[in-house]
C-alpha cells in the first residue's frame, strides 16, 4: 500500500444480501453489482468497504436492512472467478474484521446520506457508492462496538 493510500483511504458501501456477504467474508473477497468489474475498480488498496444487506437472501430473503460486514481492500487486483460456465463474476480481495450486524434505522438521522430523507433507501439502489469518512466512522463505531477489535486498531478511530 502506498503512503497516499494509507493516509487517504476512501470509504464505500456495497449492497449485497446477507447470505452472499457471508460467502465473501468466508472467502476474503468482495463481489458487487451481480459480478460487475466497474465498482471494484473504483476502489483502491487501503480503501474501506461496508456491506449493507437489505435482505437475508437475494431472491426471497427476509427484510434485514442492516450493515453486515466491514473490511479493507487488500490490493489493486480485480480478477474473474468462474462460479459456473455461465457466470464468471469479478472479485477483489478484502481483509474483513470481526464486527456485529448493525441495523440501519437507529443510524438514519446520524448519516449525511440518509438524514432527513424520507426515501433514504434510494442511494442503495446503485449497489455501490462512496460515503464520507464521518459516515464511515459512525457506521464502523456501531459495528465494532463490543468487538474485540477496536476501531483505533483498524486505523479508523
Amino acid at each position: 500500500m502506498s503512503e497516499r493510500e494509507a493516509k487517504h483511504p476512501r470509504y464505500w458501501i456495497g449492497v449485497v444480501s446477507a447470505s452472499h456477504v457471508a460467502r465473501g467474508v468466508a472467502g476474503g473477497f468482495a463481489q458487487l453489482c451481480h459480478g460487475k468489474a466497474a465498482p471494484l475498480k473504483r476502489m483502491q488498496a487501503g480503501d474501506w468497504l461496508i456491506y449493507y444487506s437489505p435482505r437475508t437472501d437475494m431472491q426471497n430473503g427476509e427484510p434485514l436492512q442492516a450493515f453486515t460486514a466491514i473490511g479493507q481492500v487488500e490490493d489493486d487486483r480485480v480478477y474473474e472467478y468462474r462460479m459456473s460456465d455461465s457466470f464468471i463474476p469479478f472479485r477483489r480481495n478484502i481483509r474483513y474484521t470481526t464486527c456485529k450486524e448493525t441495523k440501519i434505522r437507529p443510524l438514519l438521522e446520524q448519516l449525511s446520506f440518509t438524514r432527513g430523507v424520507d426515501n433514504w433507501g434510494y442511494p442503495f439502489r446503485y449497489g455501490h457508492f462512496e460515503i464520507s469518512e464521518q459516515d464511515f466512522r459512525i457506521i464502523a463505531d456501531s459495528m465494532l462496538n463490543g468487538s474485540e477489535v477496536a476501531a483505533d486498531e483498524l486505523g479508523i478511530s
